[in-house]
Order: C-alpha cells, then sequence, then structure tokens
C-alpha cells in the first residue's frame, strides 16, 4: 500500500490532534493542529487513506516542514 508523510507548514505547537492512529480519514480532513502565532493551521490528509502513525503528541514544539503522521491509502 502506498504511503503518505503529513508535515506541518509552520513551526509552532501542536495544539490538536484531530484523529488517532487507525482511523479512516478522507482526503483534505485535519490530521495534527499546529499554533503559531496565535493562529491554528492543520496538517491535512492528502488522500483518503488510513493513518498508519502519529509522530507527535499535544504541547509537541515542531519546525516547518516536520513530518507528523503518516497515512497509508
Amino acid at each position: 500500500m502506498p504511503e503518505f508523510r503529513i508535515t506541518t507548514e509552520v513551526a509552532g505547537r501542536v495544539c490538536k490532534l484531530a484523529v488517532q492512529t487507525g482511523a479512516h480519514v478522507g482526503e483534505g480532513e485535519e490530521v495534527v493542529v499546529v499554533e503559531a502565532m496565535k493562529m491554528e493551521i492543520p496538517a491535512t490528509s492528502p488522500a483518503a487513506g488510513i493513518v498508519k502513525s502519529i509522530l507527535v503528541g499535544v504541547d509537541d514544539l515542531v519546525g516547518e516542514g516536520q513530518l507528523v503522521a503518516i497515512l497509508e491509502t
């Protein structure tokens, strides 16, 4: 099965995990939400599939482009 890497668009603090490992997600669905400069920026699923792993937790600091989850289609 192909895998997609879900990354952050900005550096900040993880404020929400919108799904859990094993969850089915649709294309464009929020997976992780990062707070940066008092704004919430979602890292979304690039395709429909199953969340294989989430690599961050709430309150973790992440960098721009950091891998936060892996999706299996």
